[in-house]
C-alpha cells in the first residue's frame, strides 16, 4: 500500500502536512534537533515594527496542566526581520508563515505591507493582543473590531491572510465570522486563555505582569470547543491550536474540523514532538488504510439535539 496522503488545502496554499508551530514556541534553534522541512508549515515569533523589550520578570510559570505566560512580544522590529529572519527561512522548502501584531490600526496595516514580501507564504495576524485604541481590549474581542482591522490588513496585502483569534471573548463565532468577511483567508483557533497564578507565600502573583496566557493541555477542550464552532460557521480553513502533543489531539482537531494544527507548549517539553506527530500521523493514516486526510478532518458525529 502507498504511503497515505497527508497533504492539506489551506486557501491557495497547499501543505506538505498539517502540522506546524504555534507562534511564539518556534525557533532556529530547533534546528539542531530536527529536519524543519518535515513540518507543513513554519510560523514565526510574533514580530511588530520597532523593537520592543516584552514584558518585566518573571514571564513564566509551570501550572497543572499547562504554564502560564506574560512574553510581551519582544521584537527586534521590522529592519531586524528584513535583514536575518527572512534570508534564514527563505533556505527551507516549507512555506513561511510570519505572524504580526500591533496596538493600533494604522500600526498594523503598515507593517502588514511592510512583511509582504517574496518569500512570505502567508501572514498570520495576531489580533489578539491588545488594541491601544479600545482601551487595552483586543482586536478579536468583539466582530465589530475584528472586521475594522481585518478590512486594513486585507487592503494592505494580496498574501494569504490568517486571523489568530482569541477564547478571551462571549461571541466567537460571530468573530470568526467578521473576520472571513472582511478577508481572512483562515483561522487559528486560538491564541492562550488569559489566567493568573498568586505565590501564596509572598501573596504576589508570579508573573511579573500579574496576568498572562495559559497554554497547555488543560486549554485544549476550549480550543477543541471553537475549533468545531468556527469549522461550522464558516468556510474558510480552520487551523486549530491549543494544548496539543499527541496524535490522538492531532486527530481529535482535525476531525473537529480543523484542517491543520498548531503545536506550541508541547514543543517546550519535547522538541522534537512536532516531527514525531508528522510521523506517528502518517503511520496511522497506512494502519486505517485511509487515503487522504479529507477522510478524517470535519467528520465528527454530534449527537442528536446539539445545543448551538
Amino acid at each position: 500500500m502507498s504511503a497515505a496522503d497527508l497533504s492539506v488545502r489551506l486557501g491557495a496554499m497547499t501543505l506538505a502536512n498539517p502540522i506546524m508551530p504555534a507562534s511564539g514556541t518556534f525557533s532556529e534553534d530547533l534546528a539542531d534537533v530536527f529536519d524543519l522541512d518535515l513540518l507543513g508549515a513554519h510560523v514565526l515569533k510574533t514580530i511588530m515594527r520597532g523593537t520592543r523589550a516584552g514584558n518585566p520578570v518573571p514571564r513564566v510559570c509551570d501550572l497543572q496542566g499547562g504554564m502560564l505566560n506574560a512574553i510581551g512580544i519582544p521584537s527586534k522590529g521590522i529592519e531586524d526581520f528584513r535583514s536575518r529572519m527572512l534570508p534564514y527561512w527563505q533556505g527551507y522548502r516549507a512555506p513561511l508563515v510570519v505572524s504580526i501584531s500591533a496596538h493600533t490600526l494604522d500600526e498594523f496595516a503598515r507593517l502588514c505591507a511592510e512583511v509582504s514580501l517574496p518569500g512570505v507564504a502567508a501572514i498570520e495576524a495576531n489580533i489578539s493582543c491588545p488594541n491601544i485604541e479600545a482601551d487595552g481590549n483586543a482586536f478579536a474581542m468583539r466582530p465589530d473590531t475584528t472586521a475594522e482591522v481585518m478590512r486594513r490588513l486585507r487592503a494592505e496585502t494580496d498574501l494569504p491572510l490568517w486571523a489568530k483569534l482569541t477564547p478571551n471573548t462571549g461571541e466567537p463565532v460571530a468573530v470568526a465570522q467578521a473576520a472571513e468577511a472582511n478577508g481572512a483567508d483562515a483561522l487559528v483557533t486560538a491564541n492562550t486563555a488569559l489566567g493568573m497564578a498568586i505565590d501564596v507565600r509572598t501573596r504576589r502573583p508570579r508573573l511579573g505582569n500579574g496576568m498572562g496566557g495559559m497554554s497547555g493541555p488543560a486549554v485544549k477542550p476550549i480550543a477543541l470547543r471553537m475549533t468545531y464552532q468556527c469549522a461550522r460557521a464558516c468556510t474558510i480553513p480552520v487551523i486549530g491550536c491549543g494544548g496539543i502533543a499527541t496524535l490522538d489531539d492531532v486527530l481529535e482537531f482535525l476531525i473537529a474540523g480543523a484542517s491543520a494544527v498548531q503545536v506550541g507548549t508541547a514543543t517546550f517539553q519535547s522538541p522534537t514532538v512536532m516531527a514525531r506527530l508528522v510521523a506517528e500521523l502518517g503511520d496511522w493514516m497506512q494502519a486505517q488504510g485511509l487515503a487522504s486526510l479529507s477522510e478524517i478532518i470535519g467528520s465528527v458525529e454530534m449527537p442528536e439535539g446539539e445545543a448551538a
